[in-house]
């Protein structure tokens, strides 16, 4: 696909919290663009040449992104990379092939024994967070809470996906109302996905998808 070719971006948002970068096209596709992905294929010399994949950036998150004329999005990245300069054709075509490059890259780091988790330690990390839960719509009468304040072990709870599982065990036969497919969550009041990763002090928002509750499982 030539440059004339390459529909351009109409919006591009970064979700630090996510550490997803979001992109739609003019041609109405619509990108969310793992910092792990945008970082391991970045386009810069010393990491498209190299031979050998990019390993331990599974937590790297976007500081900064810098236009670069018309043409193209100066990434930079929080451990330290700042050479990677995306073109308009080159972030389409990571997305069009999004899914199956994570696959090859996967496969690559199997190959080299390498592995996505960073050699970093965490100093100080605590052993619960507390997390300011609030609920909308339906869900305050149905669950009897408008907030909650709870505190959990860090451990088993290090996603919005890990809290939404504890959840619906706690609520017993309400727990069907917090279904992945059934509630909108916001973390600190921004978009949020269910690999979002959680902190202490965190506030959650649950929003149902929908104005009406779903029906309950059968038994």
């Amino acid at each position: 696909m030539s440059n004339t070719e390459t529909p351009q971006p109409t919006q591009i948002q970064l979700h630090k919290k996510s550490r997803l970068l979001g992109v739609d096209f003019s041609d109405g596709s619509s990108f969310r663009f793992p910092c792990e992905y945008l970082r391991v294929f970045s386009p810069a010399a010393e990491v498209a040449g190299s031979g050998r994949p990019e390993s331990g950036k599974k937590d790297v998150n976007i500081e900064t992104l810098e236009p670069k004329g018309s043409y193209a999005l100066q990434i930079i990245f929080d451990d330290g990379h700042d050479t990677g300069i995306y073109s308009w054709e080159r972030l389409y075509d990571l997305g069009i092939n999004q899914q199956k490059y994570w696959q090859e890259y996967l496969d690559s780091l199997e190959e080299h024994d390498l592995t996505r988790d960073s050699d970093d330690t965490e100093p100080d990390k605590p052993e619960n967070i507390n997390l300011h839960i609030m609920y909308f719509n339906y869900l305050v009468n149905k669950l009897g809470t408008q907030e909650e304040r709870i505190t959990l072990p860090a451990k088993r709870v290090k996603t919005v996906q890990d809290l939404l599982s504890i959840l619906r065990t706690r609520k017993l036969e309400r727990g069907y109302l917090l279904a992945e497919d059934s509630v909108r969550v916001t973390v600190n009041r921004q978009f949020a996905e269910p690999f979002t990763r959680l902190e202490d002090g965190d506030e959650i928002g649950i929003v149902p998808n929908s104005p009406n509750p779903p029906p309950p499982p059968e038994k």
